[in-house]
């Protein structure tokens, strides 16, 4: 007896009114659907890019509690807000079997514009397991890269960029240590990270983990 609220407590103290049910529905949160994702929040670094929902009904009487009202999601943008590229230390390498490096100079022997390549070292310290799956002829080069091992990496015209005179993503400019990331043409399910030991001048990579930047 007395006034009713629309208090959910009531059903576990079992002291509702008769008509609770219908005076007192039971009202979900409602929320709106998600936002265009956002920018990444830096450009030049890996971060992240946002998207967001707002509430349209509250819960009410014991209703279903809202769900989670932002989103984020991992991003990289290569370029700076005034339009410029990144440092080359963020761009993923893509690279392919050092196989190919004997008749990419064979066709640029008669260009005579061909600029003095270099080799970069690095160390491998991800690899994803799409690397074990492929099933091509020109991608079995990708079933022998492991974990923990150094490899080759040569830059070659055409790859060298006649202006900065770097292959993209050869590390350039990254700090020791960096993480880098690289891709293999051919299957873009094997990626991976590695780290950039040193720069050769000398190129004399050895026949075994040997490979071009495309």
């Amino acid at each position: 007896h007395g006034p009713c609220y629309c208090d959910q407590a009531c059903a576990r103290t079992l002291d509702c009114c008769h008509d609770y049910a219908e005076a007192c529905p039971v009202i979900p949160c409602v929320v709106s659907e998600w936002s265009v994702w956002s920018g990444c929040a830096e450009p030049c670094k890996t971060t992240y890019r946002v998207r967001r929902r707002h509430v349209i009904q509250e819960p009410r009487n014991g209703g279903e509690a809202c769900p989670p009202l932002e989103e984020r999601a991992g991003c990289v943008e290569y370029w700076t807000q005034q339009g410029t590229e990144c440092k080359q230390s963020l761009i993923p390498a893509l690279i392919t079997t050092g196989g190919f490096g004997k008749a990419r100079k064979k066709r640029s022997a008669t260009d005579g514009n061909e600029k003095a390549g270099y080799c970069v070292e690095f160390q491998l310290v991800a690899i994803t397991p799409g690397c074990l799956q492929s099933q091509h002829s020109y991608t079995h080069w990708m079933q022998y890269l492991r974990e923990g091992h150094t490899v080759c990496v040569e830059c070659q015209h055409p790859a060298l960029d006649s202006r900065s005179l770097h292959c993209y993503g050869d590390g350039s400019g990254s700090k020791k240590n960096q993480l880098l990331h690289w891709q293999a043409v051919g299957n873009p399910r094997c990626k991976g990270t590695w780290k950039r030991i040193r720069q050769l001048d000398a190129c004399s990579c050895p026949s075994v983990h040997s490979f071009l930047f495309i």
